[in-house]
């Protein structure tokens, strides 16, 4: 950890696209939290905030910061930072997610009740019917598997997709602009492939959009006839509803794909703690809480500042983009004990920032934690054991905004049968 404090020591604009960084940002987010828990990026109108009292405390002040998502940052061609305005893009980047009130509260009550109220239970057999399919697939390919693009991305895709109402058929598709809507906010890219990524997921708006104009509206058993009856009714605007399910589409499958993706490789590179999960499925629930703190599935989100203010004794000028870093709030040894540790005994496990929160918290959240635990469960059910693939490393999505694996080989002893269960040896 040292060398890795060492190598951004000396804070500059880079650090904030530095691959090296994200790779292993812990270190960065430590020195942030002791030295600069609110940093003006040198150059920028931009700024990180990396504890979690001052994160909490941006989120409260809803006047003065802004979610509409108005700027993101790219590369430059020097290989420096460079703040990029999402009005380039077209519309359809302030709903739902990126919001404020009211806006925010109509895009919400239109989908908040039919995802988590009526329907998402209700998913518990189709999530388990797709996962026993890829897990079938998986103990074809023998004991060398590539967890990310086998279960943890495809899965995801496919239970976003149902909940839609986007047929299943479709799925391949569907994953490729659930994970790549995300590459928009890596910050890695330059200004013109940030118009070429714009126009990827203008193929998925119009691919929803005729979904939405071919559903009925009195059909309310989906999330496209659910909108479909809201722009019926004159609640939302076709644009609103549209921005509504790619916003959906993309958040369900990159964010439940890295959970999946990171609780395995958690599980697989620490011997011990897989035992006592496998000894005991009751700590499946709070290995996977610690899982969300410890790998944030989005490390952060932005934020718009109104009116010139202060921060955490840092002023701030109207216009400045923020980028609320989760996962150093998540970490933050002010808010959590051994926040380095898996500790499954936490006396509020879900204390985290992992889903955001306040008006913002994720509407997805259960449906994210539903997949992740009926996935952890099978896999620690059809197998003996399972650990990193030695000759094959994990590699992680070259981001700044996910930390998702975009490559996980394990390997596994499987069960002889399925429905078996054994003890590790």
């Amino acid at each position: 950890m040292n060398a890795a404090v060492s190598s951004v020591a000396v804070l500059n604009a880079r650090t904030v696209i530095d691959p090296a960084v994200w790779a292993d940002p812990y270190p960065f987010y430590e020195q942030l939290r002791r030295e600069h828990p609110v940093w003006r990026v040198p150059g920028l109108d931009l700024a990180l905030v990396a504890t979690h009292e001052l994160i909490v405390e941006a989120l409260r002040r809803v006047d003065d910061f802004s979610n509409h998502l108005d700027v993101l940052v790219a590369t430059g061609h020097n290989g420096s930072p460079v703040l990029f305005r999402t009005d380039h893009l077209g519309g359809g980047t302030t709903t739902l997610a990126t919001a404020d009130p009211p806006e925010h509260t109509k895009h919400r009550s239109v989908v908040f009740p039919e995802l988590v109220a009526r329907r998402m239970e209700g998913m518990r057999s189709d999530i388990e019917s797709i996962l026993a399919e890829h897990l079938a697939d998986a103990r074809s390919r023998g004991t060398r598997v590539e967890w990310a693009g086998t279960v943890a991305h495809p899965v995801p895709a496919r239970v976003i997709g149902k909940l839609i109402g986007l047929p299943d058929e479709d799925w391949p598709q569907v994953m490729r602009w659930a994970l790549h809507g995300g590459q928009l906010l890596a910050g890695v890219h330059p200004p013109e492939t940030m118009a070429a990524l714009a126009e990827e997921a203008g193929e998925a708006g119009a691919y929803l959009t005729t979904k939405l104009l071919e559903a009925d509206g009195s059909r309310n058993d989906d999330l496209v006839g659910v909108c479909a009856r809201a722009v019926a009714d004159g609640d939302l605007e076709v644009a609103d509803a549209i921005g509504t399910l790619v916003i959906l589409l993309g958040a369900g499958g990159e964010s439940t794909a890295s959970l999946i993706g990171n609780a395995v490789r958690m599980l697989a590179e620490d011997p011990e703690l897989q035992e006592q999960v496998r000894a005991d499925p009751g700590l499946i629930e709070p290995f996977m809480e610690e899982a969300l703190r410890l790998e944030s599935p989005f490390r952060g989100h932005y934020r718009q500042v109104r009116r010139d203010c202060e921060l955490g004794g840092v002023g701030l000028r109207a216009g400045t983009t923020v980028f609320l870093l989760w996962s150093s709030a998540n970490r933050d040894p002010a808010e959590h004990d051994r926040p380095d540790q898996v500790v499954l005994n936490r006396r509020i496990p879900r204390s985290h920032l992992a889903f955001g929160r306040g008006i913002h918290h994720c509407v997805g959240a259960p449906l994210a934690r539903l997949e992740a635990s009926c996935s952890l469960k099978a896999l620690l059910h059809q197998s003996r054991w399972f650990s990193l693939a030695t000759d094959d490393p994990p590699r992680w999505e070259n981001s700044m905004f996910v930390r998702r694996h975009e490559h996980l080989p394990i390997d596994v002893t499987w069960n002889q049968h399925p429905r078996e269960s054994h003890d590790a040896p």
